[in-house]
């Protein structure tokens, strides 16, 4: 798959933080700019991680309701309730994380977290990012798997209003701790979603990850932020710790910031819709 031309807007900024633990920040810039032939692309790619295209007028049947309407009452968070912004950053956090990764840092990162919500005011349970990378001999129509395969886990939080800045990064690291208790259902839920859509190649790659006793393979954890320019701080940044999480020694962790993130936020939610 190409990449979205949105990704061209990630900058490495050269910038290193370090946390009160001693580990490493890598700070990413996002410097989005006026562009709508990139927005109208960003906009398809972005509304498909909640409904494909091919499925809007099937499941819209019945409502009344136009494409757009569909999508904006339906199927992605309110601009306006009291929920709907906060999942709004959140979601469009950890998509963006997710396009760094899987385009810039060449992870294998299925899209399905953010399908059949019962509720889109309503956050996504478990883990918010699954990533894979799969060693040169693993073959998995052979059944053939490398011990080397990796599994990433990933943890985002968005800070894009308010005063001053949160810890966010420490929330994230949090997070981390928990996925080794949370990945399995996470992977199930993954794998379910991707055959309900038939994209059999995906699911048999989550396939691969879901019994380690058997077929192990290695793991690997990120925490992320995602911060307004206007309120990022270094110094909250540094004084996360990845003290406590029970696998310190393979968490990577990432900050990134743009300016404008929240009305960047609602713009891209409000494309998506129209041009459904």
């Amino acid at each position: 798959m190409p990449s979205p031309p949105h990704i061209s807007w990630f900058v490495d900024s050269g910038m290193e933080l370090e946390t009160a633990d001693g580990s490493t920040v890598k700070i990413i810039e996002f410097q989005h700019r006026e562009d709508a032939r990139v927005l109208h692309e960003w906009a398809k790619h972005f509304r498909e991680h909640y409904c494909l295209d091919k499925e809007i007028d099937e499941l819209r049947e019945g409502t009344g309701l136009t494409r757009g309407q569909y999508l904006l009452t339906r199927i992605f968070p309110s601009k306006t309730s009291r929920l709907g912004p906060g999942i709004r950053s959140g979601d469009f956090a950890e998509i963006l994380v997710a396009d760094y990764l899987e385009f810039l840092q060449k992870w294998t990162v299925p899209r399905t977290r953010y399908r059949l919500k019962s509720s889109p005011d309503e956050s996504t349970k478990g883990t918010d990012i699954l990533g894979f990378k799969l060693a040169p001999r693993t073959n998995l129509a052979k059944g053939v798997y490398s011990p080397n395969d990796v599994l990433l886990c990933v943890e985002v939080k968005a800070q894009f209003s308010g005063r001053s800045a949160r810890p966010k990064l420490q929330d994230a690291i949090n997070d981390s701790a928990k996925d080794q208790y949370r990945t399995s259902l996470s992977l199930n839920a993954m794998r379910q979603r991707l055959l309900l859509v038939q994209d059999r190649d995906a699911a048999q790659v989550v396939r691969r990850f879901q019994n380690a006793t058997d077929r192990p393979y290695l793991s690997q954890s990120a925490a992320a932020a995602f911060f307004c320019d206007s309120i990022f701080d270094a110094q909250i940044v540094s004084t996360a710790s990845t003290e406590g999480h029970p696998e310190p020694d393979t968490l990577f962790l990432l900050v990134f910031k743009g300016k404008d993130m929240m009305k960047l936020v609602h713009r891209l939610y409000e494309m998506a819709a129209d041009a459904a």
